[in-house]
């Protein structure tokens, strides 16, 4: 939402620089200048909305560990996910096992799995998670969005051919906070990390180059 935004304003931008003198009447000059104010209007209101986000997650995050937290941490997610205009199902319960919920991205349907505790998530998280992502259909993967991170263990577990996990941790829900690029964008470009690595893991700084 925010990266098209930009885009509408710079193309409309290089329009109004390259047309300025060419507008035949004032009439046609002032809906130019309409359509730029309001453009930057939701740039305005996309950032706020951003803000908002990240304000929440500071404040839960005064409360990392608690099981409150926790459940509210599922919510806010799924806020993130609406943001950003992505197909999602929040919890669910199914066959017995809890479902964080679920998003859909290019095409690929994720499980997914939220960690909000103290501690990083370690090997026996990656397993449970794991045969909750297997028991689905084959074009399903998993994204586990452990807040603290996990051990080099857990990363390990995680990893390998055809690996159907994608790990993220603080470092990439606050680069999406800062607009720097859409969930969207992250999960894609750590599933193609994978598919040509093996790797489940895909450091922030990796994601954004």
């Amino acid at each position: 939402m925010t990266r098209d935004a930009k885009e509408a304003v710079a193309a409309l931008r290089r329009y109004m620089d390259a047309q300025e003198g060419e507008i035949a009447s004032e009439e046609e000059q002032r809906k130019a200048r309409e359509r730029f104010q309001e453009y930057q209007e939701v740039i305005a209101k996309s950032r706020q909305t951003l803000k908002t986000l990240r304000d929440r997650l500071d404040t839960l995050c005064k409360d990392l560990g608690t099981q409150q937290a926790g459940y509210d941490f599922q919510d806010w997610f799924f806020d993130l996910a609406d943001y950003f205009e992505i197909q999602n199902r929040r919890p669910y319960w199914h066959e017995g096992r809890q479902i964080d919920g679920s998003i859909s991205v290019g095409g690929t349907n994720y499980l997914v799995e939220l960690k909000f505790t103290g501690g990083q998530s370690d090997a026996p998280d990656i397993d449970v998670f794991r045969r909750k992502v297997d028991t689905k259909a084959d074009n399903t993967m998993g994204i586990l969005v452990s807040i603290s991170g996990f051990s080099s263990v857990a990363i390990s577990e995680a990893s390998g051919p055809k690996t159907p996990l994608l790990l993220f941790d603080f470092n990439h829900v606050y680069l999406v906070l800062s607009g720097s690029m859409s969930l969207a964008e992250v999960v894609e470009r750590t599933n193609r990390h994978a598919s040509q690595t093996g790797e489940a893991y895909l450091q922030a700084g990796g994601v954004y180059k």
